[in-house]
């Protein structure tokens, strides 16, 4: 029997039972209904709305539940969503007492309660996730780092850098995530129970006391707020669309690195696989599908915000929708996140191209004759010709010599040539954040304290 059957005197079509359930959503929010319900149990014997006898079989008649759940136990269909299903078997288990659970309390803010502490949870599980990824990220930068690799722009070479210069810069992007995460994290984190449908309640419960008993900061001050708002879980998504860009960034470029044109890294057996009809081929799959599945994070997003963009105050049917994406985007975030830390664990350096006389060394030269006083503008116009020239002459920047240089500028001398060097170029470059070794070091360092 539905908990509003009271109002009419039959029951809803069965394609309309199939077609409005959440129930097959709601299953992954059992452990956080019962949890809620306990604390609610617990208040309500607190403030004297029920006796202690009645909480103790209350809160014993839900921990039956949660063991037939944990078995196995499916409800049916017909029981429409997670609170009337434990609810209703409650009910069979311990009578009619179970009715009084729902004093002061609304499905409606049942629900917004069961999202928040499981995306309280999920939001912990995916920092952690991060957490291990910058670590593993961090730890092939100490290792491997000082492998140098172009640099680019415009997927054109542009500087000579350290690996480790690279691999920090999403580093650094994911700790942002983190950071996206923990602030989402804190605003998820306050208790829409006792709210009501809308209105708040008569009866004389103690809503900060129910926020405590289940850690939250506090309760939502508003009631009508409390259940119809859903921008936490936009957030919470926003955060994870965000962090989807970055993986998918990453996840582009192990693939790029992996193909014997670069030839940078190579992904070990565990995250790659084979081609049924080519027997060379080694498919950097497991990025690819990172790359792929991203995009359900961003589609995510797009969903929940065009279901909330047009609905009045307070709590309307369409918002039991917001569960499946917000679901699948945080499942989907964690489960790249791990998959990403396993590639750049177990990935193979294999180096980078030889970059001597590259003309990604030009830079260099411009910088040294600005330090000799050229106006950079002028230097660079300089630079520009010997590249040129270079490309005429079918040679690198190294190959003028000193003679060929004071062709174009006389300010060049032979240590004009030490600035040709491309691993000196790298270390040359010790601004706070640039790619010299000593910055990579002290990134590093900054990273780990995070991290602990």
């Amino acid at each position: 029997m539905a908990l509003w059957s009271g109002r009419f005197e039959g029951g809803p079509a069965e394609e309309m039972q199939v077609f409005s359930e959440s129930l097959s959503t709601d299953l992954l929010m059992w452990e956080e209904d019962i949890a809620g319900s306990v604390a609610h149990a617990t208040m309500l014997g607190e403030v004297g709305l029920i006796s202690s006898e009645e909480v103790t079989t209350i809160v014993s008649g839900l921990e039956a539940v949660a063991a037939e759940l944990r078995g196995g136990w499916v409800p049916g269909v017909d029981q429409e969503d997670i609170h009337m299903a434990v609810e209703g078997r409650l009910h069979a288990l311990i009578g009619p007492v179970a009715g009084k659970l729902h004093t002061a309390r609304s499905r409606n803010d049942q629900v917004a309660l069961d999202v928040r502490l499981w995306l309280r949870t999920r939001l912990d599980q995916l920092d952690g996730e991060l957490a291990a990824l910058i670590g593993a990220l961090t730890d092939r930068a100490e290792a491997d780092g000082r492998t140098l690799i172009p640099g680019y722009t415009h997927l054109q070479r542009g500087q000579p850098i350290w690996l480790g210069h690279h691999l920090l810069a999403y580093a650094w992007a994911l700790s942002r995530d983190r950071e996206r995460i923990s602030d989402a994290r804190g605003r998820v984190n306050r208790c829409p129970l006792g709210a009501a449908a809308m209105a708040g309640t008569p009866h004389p419960i103690d809503r900060v006391r129910t926020a405590e008993l289940l850690d939250f900061s506090g309760p939502l001050e508003n009631a009508m707020d409390a259940v119809s708002s859903r921008d936490h879980v936009l957030e919470a998504t926003s955060a994870a669309a965000i962090l989807g860009i970055t993986l998918s960034r990453m996840a582009e470029e192990l693939v790029i690195w992996s193909t014997r044109e670069f030839n940078y890294i190579r992904l070990s057996e565990a995250w790659s696989t084979g081609s049924s009809i080519m027997p060379q081929k080694r498919n950097p799959d497991a990025a690819e599908i990172v790359r792929g599945k991203t995009g359900r994070l961003t589609g995510a997003l797009v969903n929940l915000m065009t279901m909330m963009k047009g609905l009045p105050m307070a709590y309307n049917r369409d918002m039991q929708e917001d569960r499946p994406p917000l679901f699948d985007a945080i499942h989907t975030a964690i489960a790249c996140v791990r998959v990403m830390t396993g590639c750049i664990s177990s990935m193979e350096i294999r180096g980078g191209p030889d970059l001597t006389g590259d003309p990604l060394l030009a830079t260099e030269l411009a910088d040294f004759l600005a330090g000799r006083g050229v106006p950079f503008r002028d230097a660079h116009h300089v630079v520009g010709r010997i590249v040129r020239a270079c490309e005429e002459r079918g040679i690198g920047l190294d190959g003028l010599g000193v003679a060929g240089l004071q062709e174009f500028h006389p300010q060049f001398d032979e240590e004009a040539l030490v600035w040709l060097d491309p691993e000196a170029a790298a270390d040359r470059r010790t601004s706070r954040g640039g790619t010299a070794w000593s910055e990579v070091t002290r990134q590093i360092g900054l990273l780990r304290q995070t991290l602990s």
